[in-house]
């Protein structure tokens, strides 16, 4: 995209450390970098403990005591499932980070015993969690701004990344320039506004400011995961469905998915009527411990007057897109650096194949990578020795128009096209070579039709535009992924090639912005 207009900068911050997001791994890479002494920004879209989706959730960990052959045998289980995308070396390391760190935050969580009288430390309420880790941040020193979405970011004299800017929604308005050392994205992943819970301000913001500055992705065919929530509401919290029945209008049994990305029989049969659900088998103890373990759940069901263990339900899927998908920027390094120097990547924004393989890291490993990446990164962003000085800095990204507006429609129909090819569960769980081309075209005419899109000269709309053009951004590399893997591999279904024997593991790289290119890159062993 081209740069051009622009608002002059009204407020400027200086730090040692930036953080860029608020969520499970933005707090935790903040609170890392303010105890080891660092002067630390962190700037949140919207308010930094209630923000994202872990806040709406009740998040478990990858919790594994160092007993003899404990984490041996879990590791090896993981990569069993990991079809030779894993890393045992990066599932140890987010094993022991999570076991060693997590119940720093015990001083600012109330732990609620379960039945047998017994603290899970590593199943956290979602809503106290983050408020707990808020409150972590700010004993620790963090300089917490919130509603101050970042737009693009700062690129210094040698290319590296030196900073970030964007808007205040609220008090004090305006413009804002951040200067440091050293940036860390936390922006989370990309839902392709679907209606999942917690994620309105998931659109891959941090995705399309890095591939600005010629950063590159892998596992973004990994991007196809659709949750069960019931029917006009936005509640996607998987475990519970575990134990449910589904049927059609006709009472007809539907083929129960064994696996949270395994709704593909679903989606076919809710494109020919409603689908029902029966969660009269769920155990008394799970009902029991429910409003503990995700406490959110029941509100939806009991603003609708419907008990879901005796009656039954209809239910929709959500798209959670690449936050329960695997796919993000390529992590480059131990300290989870990305290809642009001065530039770090943890959480949802990063790839976690490492970890996941092409399969779901569902929550607990999902949490514990959030953990991990943070607090690595924060600890590699200390040690980044910067190439020149902060002060000589240019916005990277798209800028206000100084003139006459052109093709305002082209916004909204950018992300009317995303949603179609991006939120059609059918489509996307059993993917065919003609439909991801057509939804390639689709999304490409989409991008060329913004590039002679004016942005509105005020900060709200320079938000949103930028919303769009980021979601748009993640849509074309996700489908240029998937189209470049031509066998099924995990959550990546092909229904075009059901038979197709199973190469030698690689990895789908890809990148650009106006051209988006793929390349395989085979594992070694």
């Amino acid at each position: 995209m081209t740069t051009q207009g622009g608002f002059a900068t009204e407020h400027c911050y200086t730090a040692d450390i930036l953080v860029i997001g608020g969520g499970l791994a933005g707090c935790w890479a903040a609170l890392t970098a303010a105890r080891s002494g660092a002067k630390t920004l962190l700037l949140e879209k919207g308010y930094c403990g209630t923000s994202g989706v872990a806040a709406a959730g009740g998040p478990g960990h990858w919790w594994i005591p160092p007993l003899p052959g404990a984490r041996e045998n879990a590791v090896t289980e993981r990569l069993r499932m990991a079809a030779g995308l894993g890393d045992a070396s990066w599932m140890h390391r987010i094993i022991d980070r999570t076991w060693r760190t997590l119940p720093d935050i015990a001083a600012y969580y109330d732990y609620t015993p379960d039945d047998e009288g017994r603290i899970r430390i590593n199943a956290l309420r979602g809503p106290e969690y983050l408020r707990a880790l808020r409150d972590c941040c700010l004993a620790a020193g963090v300089h917490i701004v919130d509603h101050s979405p970042v737009l693009g970011l700062l690129r210094g004299t040698h290319g590296d990344v030196v900073g970030a800017y964007g808007v205040h929604r609220q008090a004090p308005g305006g413009v804002w320039e951040a200067r440091a050392r050293a940036t860390i994205l936390a922006t989370g992943g990309c839902a392709f506004r679907s209606r999942l819970l917690g994620a309105l301000n998931n659109t891959g913001d941090g995705h399309l400011m890095a591939a600005e500055l010629g950063a590159s992705f892998s596992g973004m065919e990994f991007s196809s995961v659709f949750t069960v929530a019931p029917a006009r509401t936005t509640m996607t919290r998987t475990m519970i469905y575990s134990f449910a029945t589904y049927t059609d209008a006709n009472g007809h049994e539907i083929s129960r998915p064994t696996v949270p990305d395994g709704n593909a029989g679903l989606a076919l049969a809710l494109e020919r009527g409603p689908v029902w659900c029966d969660l009269s088998r769920t155990p008394e103890d799970i009902r029991r411990q429910l409003p503990q373990i995700s406490p959110n759940v029941m509100l939806p069901f009991r603003r609708l007057g419907i008990d879901p263990f005796s009656e039954r339900f209809r239910i929709d899927l959500i798209g959670e897109g690449t936050i329960r998908g695997v796919g993000g920027l390529h992590v480059a390094g131990e300290a989870c650096e990305s290809e642009v120097a001065g530039l770090f990547i943890v959480g949802d924004v990063a790839s976690r194949e490492n970890v996941t393989g092409p399969i779901s890291g569902g929550g607990a490993v999902n949490a514990a990578w959030a953990l991990t990446s943070g607090c690595l990164a924060a600890e590699g962003a200390l040690d980044y020795l910067p190439t020149g000085h902060t002060k000589n800095a240019g916005r990277v990204g798209t800028q206000p128009a100084s003139g006459p507006l052109r093709r305002q429609d082209a916004w909204s129909t950018a992300e009317d096209v995303v949603c179609a090819e991006m939120l059609d569960a059918a489509h996307q769980l059993l993917r065919r070579e003609a439909n991801l081309l057509r939804s390639q075209g689709a999304l490409d005419a989409a991008w060329q039709e913004t590039r002679d899109a004016s942005v509105p000269p005020d900060p709200r709309s320079w938000q949103h535009t930028r919303e769009t053009q980021a979601t748009l951004a993640v849509a074309r590399w996700c489908i240029a992924s998937a189209s470049c893997r031509q066998e099924s591999l995990g959550m990546h279904k092909r229904a075009d090639a059901p038979d197709t024997p199973a190469p030698p593991p690689y990895r789908v790289r890809t990148g650009g912005i106006d051209e988006i290119w793929t390349r395989k890159e085979v594992m070694t062993v």
